[in-house]
């Protein structure tokens, strides 16, 4: 299992040093709160931290609603002509018994994937997908990082590269 700290790049965060008011929008499950709130913290802290702005959220009942949520949080931003420059969605799926675990993986995993390829903003995947819930506080501050902050990190290196690539600097 790769693990973030033996990812230097991840946390290279010198492109975002020149990074001016970012703007970030924050989709997550109500569904494992106690493990989504600690996910929500480390983002919205790093957020903060690079002078980063959260111009919406929107809480789902579950991972399966994602996909769905942002899509709608987008429409709804667009409307207030608001826009985030990139959307992060944030849930945890726990393995049990049943093979409801794989089906809800795989149509978030799917749901993501097709909203970055029609939504003209990034949309982060912080969706722990986990055994157990050990393995979310690993996750949260444990031995394999935070992954609140690393998808906050990530919001904001694709927003970095975008403005970057359309010429509107940081």
């Amino acid at each position: 299992m790769a693990r973030s700290q033996h990812s230097t790049s991840l946390h290279d965060t010198s492109m975002l040093s020149s990074l001016k008011l970012a703007k970030v929008a924050i989709v997550h499950t109500e569904w494992n709160d106690k493990i989504v709130q600690e996910l929500l913290n480390g983002c919205e802290g790093t957020i903060h931290e690079f002078g980063g702005d959260i111009v919406a959220k929107l809480a789902v009942p579950g991972c399966f609603e994602l996909a769905f949520g942002c899509r709608m949080l987008w429409e709804h931003c667009q409307k207030k002509n608001e826009l985030p420059e990139a959307i992060i969605a944030f849930g945890a799926v726990i393995r049990g018994g049943t093979p409801h675990f794989d089906y809800v993986c795989q149509s978030v995993t799917e749901g993501i994937t097709q909203l970055n390829l029609s939504l003209p903003v990034p949309v982060i995947f912080g969706v722990l997908t986990l055994d157990d819930e050990a393995q979310a506080w690993e996750r949260l501050g444990g031995t394999h990082g935070h992954k609140g902050e690393e998808a906050a990190v990530t919001a904001l290196k694709m927003i970095a590269q975008a403005r970057k690539l359309n010429g509107t600097g940081h």
